[in-house]
């Protein structure tokens, strides 16, 4: 693993967090990270994770489910929400529109040539959607949980 940096220049706010080999973070704030496994046992492990580090599991969507009840074929693709509320209300006293982006969501999707991938917001770029500055700290704790999240998935 090597360490990427993510900086919000107009917030003067630079986080050092772990990042994965094959993560892309993109300047609309997505950070894809390609799994090692198949589909379900993606989602299996991240599920796994996210309860073993005692992180507060809220629920997993299964998109492309409801998209068979409405009639409409779509890959594979789950929405994993958790969190840590003690963690994330500290974003929201900051700014109560971050809640738009908390708790955690993370994408499990498989895309057109078969891969698995899991996708989230970064931090950084979370902070700067809402103009906060005054949570370095936190935003750089949350980074750092995510990146071990889908390190246990993630193809090395």
């Amino acid at each position: 693993m090597f360490t990427r940096i993510i900086s919000g220049a107009c917030l003067g706010l630079a986080l050092a967090v772990p990042s994965l080999a094959l993560a892309e973070a993109r300047d609309d704030g997505l950070v894809k990270v390609k799994s090692s496994y198949p589909f379900d046992e993606t989602v299996a492990r991240l599920r796994k994770d996210v309860v073993s580090k005692g992180i507060m599991f809220f629920e997993a969507v299964d998109q492309s489910k409801l998209a068979a009840d409405a009639g409409i074929k779509l890959r594979p693709s789950t929405l994993l929400v958790f969190g840590n509320p003690p963690l994330g209300a500290q974003f929201l006293t900051s700014n109560p529109y971050s809640g738009l982006d908390w708790p955690v969501r993370l994408l499990v999707l498989q895309d057109e040539a078969g891969a698995v991938w899991a996708a989230y917001t970064d931090f950084a770029w979370i902070a700067r959607r809402h103009g906060i500055t005054n949570r370095s700290e936190q935003f750089k704790t949350a980074s750092g949980v995510v990146d071990s999240i889908t390190s246990s998935i993630s193809a090395k």
